[in-house]
């Protein structure tokens, strides 16, 4: 009777996974801060793909790991064919043809021998600043070169000022007027994404506080999305998720597009750790957890417990 008449219904197509993929392993690694998440190689991507697939997952987000020798000032290898995520999207679209979305991540920050989701200058009084500008060049080359390689779906992340714009007129003008865009629109400086620095082996020293959104304000998250809509957004985002279920519920009230909210990787190792220690039920908070992202407003979920709740899902 409970589920018969449940208002909110969370489906494995609701959720998307996040994977990484990094060059240079003979061996997935494991990450020491997310319990169960790991680095792939190509082999082990394709398997944990399938083994999401096959429980109802229609959707991965894929993050690329370059060699740190790699990485330069302008994150080249982000638009490079060979680069290792554009290399992996090829591999990925390659075995899954349309029967599975695949999303991009399209930011600088893996690739930049800073960390830092742009190019980075000095401003007239001296200061380290990222050029915004400067910086959407890049993410239309970006974003042109993980189209070419079978991207379904881009997902500019680094909170510059009219990316979407940039990157929408990028993929027109190549030929790439299908693949969709989900827009990180209101991405705040959380301290609840340290793990994924591991995750990613960032070289960040310092923050993103002049880029990322202040966790005080909720208004400016709806200018945000309201310009990204604006600018042919196909999807919104709100991230983190569970922190900001208000600013997400106020975003869900009016978008217009799909809203999408990311589980991020402090919410995913914190249930882990509480899980593993005993302390919770570890299986009904990911599910509770996911149910009251899903309440909130989200149409579609960013998770790393998206297999793991496909499979509860899917009984």
């Amino acid at each position: 009777m409970r589920e018969f008449v449940a208002e909110t219904t969370l489906r494995p197509a609701d959720l998307i996974l996040p994977m990484f993929i990094a060059d240079g392993l003979g061996t997935p690694r494991e990450i020491s801060s997310m319990p169960g998440v790991q680095q792939h190689t190509f082999d082990s991507l394709k398997a944990a793909a399938h083994e999401a697939l096959d429980v109802g997952v229609r959707c991965v987000d894929l993050f690329g790991v370059p060699l740190d020798a790699d990485k330069d000032a302008d994150g080249s290898q982000a638009w490079n064919p060979k680069g290792i995520l554009n290399r992996a999207l090829h591999e990925l679209r390659a075995e899954f043809g349309d029967d599975l979305l695949i999303m991009a991540d399209t930011c600088l920050d893996e690739f930049t021998d800073h960390g830092h989701c742009g190019v980075v200058g000095q401003d007239r009084w001296g200061r380290t600043v990222v050029d915004n500008d400067a910086t959407l060049t890049r993410y239309q080359q970006m974003a042109v070169a993980q189209a070419d390689a079978g991207a379904h779906i881009v997902s500019p992340s680094g909170m510059m000022d009219g990316q979407v714009l940039a990157i929408r007129e990028a993929l027109d003008d190549a030929g790439h007027q299908d693949v969709s865009i989900m827009a990180y629109s209101a991405k705040y400086a959380s301290a609840f994404y340290g793990p994924f620095r591991e995750a990613v082996g960032s070289s960040l020293e310092g923050d993103r506080r002049t880029y990322q959104q202040d966790p005080a304000n909720l208004r400016e998250s709806l200018l945000e999305v309201e310009l990204d809509i604006d600018e042919g957004a196909d999807f919104v985002m709100v991230k983190p998720a569970l922190p900001y279920l208000d600013v997400l519920r106020a975003v869900a009230d009016v978008s217009p597009v799909p809203v999408a909210a990311y589980q991020v990787s402090g919410e995913y190792a914190m249930i882990q750790a509480a899980g593993r220690n005993g302390w919770i039920d570890l299986d009904a908070v990911m599910m509770e957890s996911l149910t009251s992202i899903k309440r909130a407003g989200a149409n579609q979920i960013l998770t790393y417990f998206a297999t793991d709740a496909a499979k509860v899902l899917h009984v």
